[in-house]
């Protein structure tokens, strides 16, 4: 899996528009945090279990309509989450996974805080709320 800085990110979605930025939160963060404006949303897990969604490679796959070498950029709060899920991605088949570092909020402060050190919304990319 390859990984790329939010800002090389974006570049990529503008150089292939057959690429496919995928939010891999949970619907509420997609929600209400914002997210990348044109992500589309498959949740990696939910509340309130968090038990990862076995069905999750099957609904990014119908999402890509089949194509598993189109590739699939993954942003989640922080980079952890979408590691994961890129690397259930690649197990099922597909070709060119990316990881998208920092994620949308970025890592936490000192002061537990999340959105003042990194991440897509504090790098100034667009994005929006539902």
């Amino acid at each position: 899996m390859h990984s790329l800085d939010p800002a090389a990110a974006y570049a990529l979605l503008g150089l292939q528009p057959e690429a496919v930025l995928l939010d891999c939160r949970t619907e509420i963060e997609h929600m209400y945090v914002g997210h990348p404006l044109g992500a589309e949303h498959v949740a990696w897990q939910e509340g309130p279990d968090w038990e990862i969604d076995p069905a999750f490679a099957d609904k990014v796959r119908r999402l890509v309509k089949g194509d598993l070498s189109r590739p699939v950029l993954i942003i989640c709060r922080s980079g952890t989450r979408s590691l994961d899920a890129g690397q259930a991605l690649e197990a099922a088949g597909f070709t060119q996974v990316i990881n998208v570092l920092e994620g949308f909020e970025g890592p936490l402060d000192e002061d537990f805080h999340r959105g003042t050190l990194g991440g897509w919304r504090f790098r100034g990319l667009p994005w929006q709320q539902s």
